[in-house]
């Protein structure tokens, strides 16, 4: 079976399960004892912050670690809110549930808050974004890659209108860490969430980039873990397991940009060749290598998978969304008809997708396609 759902997920690389087995092994004790058993874990923990502050361009004590991306999220946008306890909140229409849902909890709590409309590709206009700039305009929170198209947005020239404003910008880069070049610096964040299993880490860990002089509300009260904005002893293990995922992403990033441009190239133009009137949903260039959202002419996208589920595994869109038969929110907000959304197939490869998986894959889906 051919995995092309790493958008969803990614398997763990052989390295990461070496150092967790090793960390479960040795590394038990408690990183905030004073003993040598603490001392050990607590330098696991160091590490691991070290080697993902260096792969996004930040300091190590910028870093807070979380259990993922919704947390993470949430640390950012009700963390935020809490500090201003009023005010505007600006965001695009095409956000990720960890984002949108806390942003309806603000707005039954008296926040504004815009959404902003998306172009033909998924794609934000930073200028409509600084007209919406008001005086009491609190937090920015746009994501740099969105997980169904795998489209990016202008992160860094929103950056830089807003940079000198007071303005709190966020960022979710769920998708986009290990997959593209993300410097904290160069997109002027102040905020930017981070999720381990989506570059061949463990689940249920994160971490939220906040820049040194950025102040938030905790959103859990307990001991003075993680600056005393994340209370409770560390997921060591976990913690480890990311730490080597962020430090072979950052020696392989190139390479993985490279390869898997040139493997979704061959894989769009197979099936494009092969399948007449089969749509790009997106931007042709302006995405992440690895993501391909396509709709295919007269055959739902559900119907597509079932058919397809002991070949290839693929998804509708987000992973959050599979099981529901209703068009997706993101699609639609770029002006894509129903049936269109309804047809359309996320394919994300991932760093050890090979050509030969993705013929193979091919084969497969124009088999299903010709016989629906």
């Amino acid at each position: 079976m051919i995995y092309l759902d790493n958008n969803a997920t990614t398997p763990l690389l052989p390295e990461v399960i070496d150092v967790i087995k090793q960390c479960l092994k040795e590394n038990f004790g408690n990183p905030s004892s004073a003993h040598s058993y603490g001392h050990c874990a607590r330098q696991a923990v160091d590490k691991a912050r070290n080697h993902l502050a260096d792969l996004i361009g930040a300091t190590p004590n910028e870093i807070i670690f979380t259990s993922g991306g919704t947390e993470a999220n949430n640390m950012a946008i009700l963390g935020t809110a809490r500090r201003f306890k009023s005010g505007h909140i600006i965001t695009s229409c095409i956000e990720h549930p960890a984002v949108l849902k806390p942003l309806k909890y603000l707005e039954q709590q008296n926040f504004k808050i815009t959404y902003l409309p998306v172009n033909k590709y998924g794609i934000i206009n930073p200028d409509a974004l600084v007209k919406n700039l008001r005086k009491d305009t609190i937090l920015i929170t746009i994501m740099h890659s969105n997980n169904e198209t795998g489209v990016i947005q202008p992160i860094a020239e929103i950056g830089k209108l807003v940079k000198d404003r007071g303005i709190i910008f966020h960022t979710d880069a769920a998708q986009s860490v290990g997959k593209v070049p993300v410097n904290v610096k160069k997109f002027s964040t102040d905020l930017l969430t981070i999720v381990s299993h989506k570059f061949y880490g463990p689940k249920g860990v994160g971490a939220l980039y906040i820049r040194n002089g950025v102040k938030l509300k905790p959103l859990m009260l307990g001991a003075s873990h993680e600056k005393g904005l994340r209370p409770g002893t560390e997921n060591v293990c976990s913690l480890a397991g990311l730490g080597k995922a962020a430090e072979i992403a950052k020696k392989e990033l190139k390479s993985r940009v490279q390869n898997m441009k040139y493997l979704s190239k061959i894989l769009f133009n197979e099936l494009r060749t092969q399948i007449p009137g089969l749509k790009l949903n997106g931007h042709p260039s302006k995405k992440l290598p690895n993501t391909l959202n396509i709709s295919f002419p007269n055959i739902m996208g559900s119907v597509l998978l079932e058919r397809l589920k002991n070949e290839v595994a693929a998804s509708t869109g987000s992973a959050c969304h599979e099981g529901r038969h209703t068009p997706s929110p993101v699609l639609k907000a770029m002006g894509l008809s129903d049936e269109r959304a309804l047809s359309a197939v996320r394919l994300s490869l991932g760093r050890d997708t090979t050509e030969r998986q993705i013929k193979i894959a091919v084969k497969a889906i124009i088999k299903a396609c010709q016989s629906l």
